[in-house]
Parts: structure tokens; C-alpha cells; sequence
């Protein structure tokens, strides 16, 4: 092997070193060069993963694990993987000085990048919208390359840098799986329903490709009692198989083919894959947690308090949420804040938009629409402000932004009895809600961003459990947010972290793997900063 060889052009030792800053086929980390410099300074010899001319045992597990990074979600392309495998082929043990050198810093050129996409992800967690309150620097990366470098198991030196979220290590184990079945392309290729709504007995040509597609997913059981069935009919365990289905990618769970359905069910396995993928990326951007958080994943419209820091289903308190709509201007944002106080019976301060768009002409129609909806008009800030009568004048303040439109605190309060608050500049906050009926739906894109909470009583003797010597009891908060006073804030003894996390896939500690729409378009937002080529979808039967 020769320089010409490796980079492409024949220079001597002293210029290819200067040609190195990049010579991997994927994006160069900011600061990849200073890296690879820091590995060296910190190793014990000037080669590190060749010996006698050729790989080390530590060198050939490297090699591998970049070979399969689609394994970890990534792309072996951009850990120069098949330039790697040309120049460990056209290694001899009578290669020389200035061979070794660049192969060995080649090699570790792609291990530093291979270990910072792990730990940290590929992207800055800002440029896909998600707030995070600092860059995190908690891996040293070049020192994690130079200890692999004499590891005894590299693979486990890999693992222990990568998130430690016990569903980050099943998501991992998902994309396995959902990789395997894309050597079947045929898998998802049903024919369209000749009706628009199949139902269970209904025939179906296509009953047969979706009995193979349920029982590969394993919706279906792996033995099925088929017998006596007509092999092209909705029967009865495949309509069971298909409500497992529906409940796993966030659809009705009716048991019936509808267009919804269809749809999910058509979507290519490579689309499934790429959106494990994306959900992966977004866990390296996660902080380990040094507290118990809670965890709103946008999606999934659910909410996680977390009683410990590890992501375990027995520790932790679940619930169905509303979240904001997919119009841009009012969709629930990705960030994180720390939740400080919550507060019973709670006014309403009408956001000024809505005040505007939806209220303000309401109540210039009609005499009784502030007194039918508890509405009142208020000069000033705070809630000691003087309620105004709504003359003209007090009307063309309130548009005029002079005055403000508020909800008295009750029963049909649209903020509900309690609201939980986690001071940030998006005005966000966690609430309940008088319309619980909404939460009867599927899909729950409703809210103008702010997140409403299914279980508002729960979830608050969960946040007050440590507060005031856990006095407040389910029926202490019940009590206190029907027979209370009004507006009555509690702060939390510690802060707890709010976390407003958006992942379109779901691996659960029962198997399934569970996927939900990308309703803000945030995968195919983080596709293209990747640079992936968006996967084909399946057209719609409505």
C-alpha cells in the first residue's frame, strides 16, 4: 500500500499529513483534527491499531463495528468504511513508516468520529429544534479512542460511551430486527381494499400478505389457529392481530382496514427502519439524568414522570396528553425547563392572539359572551388587577393591548383546575382541561401549544410528593381544586426537570416496537440536516 493508495494522489509523508483534515467520506466533526492529535498525545506508541504491518486484534474489531454502523443507525460511509477495507487489504508487513502512519491515523480518524456520533449524535440538537440549556462536553473523546486502542473488547468500549437508556439499548435491538425484514420488499405490498371500510368477517383478496406482514411484525401469533377459516376473510384473530397493529402505530383501534390503516400498513419497512433511526439520533442528545424527570414525547401524545432516573416501566407514571396543533404557529416546542410550582384553580390570561383572532370579535357580537364564559377584562399585570366593565373604551384597550382578557377560575376554566408551571419563554405549561372528551381520540393535536394532562390529580401528588412533608394526598388535591381557594400556588420543595422530547419510535420493554406519526414533519426536518434521502410512503386509498 502506498500513499497514492489511500489518499488518492501520490504526496510525500509531510504532505498527505496535510491533506488529512478530512479524508473520510462523511462530514468532518468541527474539531476532528485537534481530536485525532489528542488521541495520539495521549497514547503510548505513534501506532495504534497496527502491528507487524498489519491490523491488531483491537484494529479488526474497529474495523468491524464501522463496517456494520448501520447496526448502531449510522451510515458506514461516513466512517470511510470501504475506503478502510481498499487500504487494510493493501497492507504488507514490509509497508512503510509513512504507510503505517496514515492507515493508523485514518483508522482513528474514523473511530473519533464513530465514538462522538454515538455519544453526542450527528447534529446539533438545536439546528432540529430541539432546546437543549448547554452543549454537553461530559465524554472526552480522544481519550476514549486511545483507551479502546489496548481494550480487551472494543465492541464493549463502543457500548459503555453509548446513552445508557435502558430504551435506547431496545431501540437499538428493534432496528435489528426491522433491518431483517427488509429482505422481504414484497412484506408490505397489500392489494388496495375494494371497499373503503373492511370490517371483521369481510372478505379480503389481500387477507393472505396481511396475515404473513401481521405475524413478521408480530402482531400476529406465530401459530395461528387458521383452521376451518376461509383463507381470504377478516377472521377473528386476524382482526385481533390488526388491533394490536392499530394500538402500536397510533391509530383507532377498531380491528377494521380502513384508509388510516391501509396506509400504515403499505408504508415500507425502510420507512419504519428510518424512523428508528431518527429516534436514536435524538436519545445521544439526551443528558444522562441526574434527577427524575418527566418526559412528554410530542408523538406519542404521552406523558412519563419518572420516579427514579432509570427509564423503567414499573418507576413510572403514565398518562395520555393533548398536545399543540401541526400549524406551525401552534405546535407544542421541543425543549427543556424545570418545574417550580403548580397552581389550583388557576386563572386563565387569554393569550393575545387568541384574544384577537377568536375572542375579541366574539364578544363585540354579543352582550353576554364575557359573562357566559366567565370571561372578565383586566387592567394591568398580575391577578390583583381592577376588572373592567366592557364599554367601548375598555374594548379598544383590550385590542389596543392596554388592557388584558381573562377566565375566572372554575369548573369550564380552559386551563382546568390546575396548571403546572416550568418557567421558559415559550409560556408553555402542563394543565388539565374541562374538554376531557378530546382525550377519547387517537390522534390529540388540539391544544395552541401548551400540553393538557389526562390525570391532573396523579400527576400533582406525584410532583408534591417531597413537598410540605407529602401532606398533599390525591383527595387533599382533590379537595383543594373543587373546594379551594382560588388561584392557590404551591411551590415544589426541589424543581423537577420537564423534558419535551419528540421520537417517532418506541421500543417497549414487552417487544412491540411502537411508531407514531411525524405530525410537525420533525424526521423529515432531521433527514435532510443528515443528509438522507427521504423514504418513499405509500399513497393514500382516500
Amino acid at each position: 500500500m502506498s500513499a497514492s493508495l489511500l489518499l488518492g494522489c501520490a504526496l510525500s509523508a509531510a504532505a498527505a499529513e496535510m491533506v488529512m483534515d478530512n479524508p473520510l467520506a462523511g462530514p468532518a466533526l468541527a474539531d476532528e483534527t485537534m481530536l485525532v492529535q489528542g488521541v495520539y498525545a495521549q497514547a503510548e506508541a505513534p501506532l495504534l491499531w497496527t502491528a507487524r504491518g498489519q491490523p491488531t486484534a483491537q484494529g479488526h474489531a474497529l474495523l468491524r463495528l464501522i463496517a456494520d454502523a448501520a447496526d448502531f443507525g449510522l451510515r458506514p460511509e461516513d466512517y470511510g468504511a470501504a475506503r478502510l477495507a481498499t487500504a487494510t487489504a493493501q497492507l504488507k508487513p514490509d509497508s512503510s513508516a509513512t504507510d503505517l502512519t496514515l492507515y493508523d491515523r485514518l483508522l482513528t480518524r474514523a473511530a473519533v468520529r464513530l465514538v462522538s456520533h454515538l455519544h453526542y449524535g450527528r447534529v446539533a440538537p438545536s439546528s432540529a429544534g430541539f432546546e437543549l440549556p448547554a452543549p454537553r462536553t461530559d465524554l472526552d473523546v480522544a481519550a476514549a479512542v486511545a483507551a479502546m486502542a489496548s481494550a480487551a473488547d472494543v465492541a464493549a468500549a463502543v457500548a459503555a460511551i453509548e446513552p445508557h437508556f435502558f430504551h435506547y439499548h431496545l431501540l437499538e435491538q428493534a432496528l435489528l430486527r426491522y433491518r431483517s425484514l427488509l429482505s422481504d420488499p414484497t412484506l408490505t405490498e397489500l392489494p388496495r381494499p375494494a371497499v373503503r371500510n373492511l370490517r371483521a368477517g369481510d372478505a379480503y383478496a389481500g387477507a393472505p400478505q396481511l396475515r404473513h406482514l401481521l405475524l413478521a411484525e408480530g402482531d400476529l401469533p406465530p401459530v395461528p389457529d387458521l383452521a376451518g377459516a376461509p383463507p381470504n376473510t377478516l377472521d377473528a384473530p386476524l382482526v385481533a392481530a390488526l388491533r394490536r397493529y392499530q394500538e402500536r402505530h397510533g391509530l383507532s383501534a377498531d380491528g377494521s382496514l380502513g384508509a388510516d390503516t391501509y396506509q400504515s400498513l403499505t408504508t415500507p419497512i425502510a420507512a419504519r427502519v428510518r424512523q428508528i433511526e431518527l429516534t436514536l439520533e435524538r436519545w445521544r442528545w439526551l443528558p444522562a439524568f441526574d434527577s427524575p424527570p418527566i418526559i412528554v414525547n410530542i408523538p406519542e401524545f404521552q406523558l412519563f414522570a419518572f420516579a427514579t432516573t432509570e427509564d423503567r416501566v414499573a418507576s413510572i407514571l403514565q398518562m395520555p396528553v393533548i398536545v399543540g396543533e401541526a400549524y406551525p404557529n401552534k405546535q407544542t416546542p421541543i425543549f427543556v425547563g424545570d418545574l417550580r410550582y403548580l397552581v389550583m384553580r388557576p386563572y386563565w390570561d387569554v393569550p393575545r392572539s387568541i384574544v384577537l383572532r377568536e375572542m375579541l370579535p366574539k364578544i363585540r357580537a354579543s352582550e353576554t359572551y364575557l359573562r357566559k364564559n366567565h370571561l372578565e377584562i383586566v387592567a394591568g399585570d398580575g391577578d390583583s388587577g381592577a376588572v373592567l366593565e366592557p364599554t367601548p373604551e375598555n374594548l379598544e384597550a383590550l385590542g389596543a393591548g392596554r388592557a388584558r382578557l381573562r377566565q375566572q377560575p372554575g369548573e369550564d376554566n380552559a386551563l382546568g383546575l390546575i396548571k403546572f408551571i416550568f418557567p421558559n419563554v415559550h409560556d408553555v405549561f402542563l394543565h388539565s382541561t374541562p374538554a376531557r372528551a378530546l382525550f377519547g381520540a387517537a390522534s390529540r393535536a388540539f391544544s395552541h401549544g401548551c400540553i393538557r394532562v389526562s390525570d391532573p390529580v396523579a400527576l400533582a401528588e406525584f410532583v408534591l410528593r417531597s413537598t410540605d412533608g407529602g401532606r398533599w394526598s390525591a383527595a387533599q388535591i382533590d379537595t383543594a381544586l373543587h373546594q379551594g381557594p382560588d388561584n392557590q400556588r404551591v411551590a415544589l420543595a426541589e424543581p423537577i426537570k420537564v423534558m419535551i422530547l419528540y421520537g417517532t419510535a418506541l421500543a417497549t420493554e414487552a417487544g412491540p416496537v411502537d411508531f407514531f406519526p411525524d405530525i410537525y414533519g420533525h424526521d423529515r426536518r432531521l433527514e435532510r440536516l443528515l443528509g438522507l434521502a427521504a423514504v418513499s410512503q405509500p399513497t393514500s386509498m382516500r
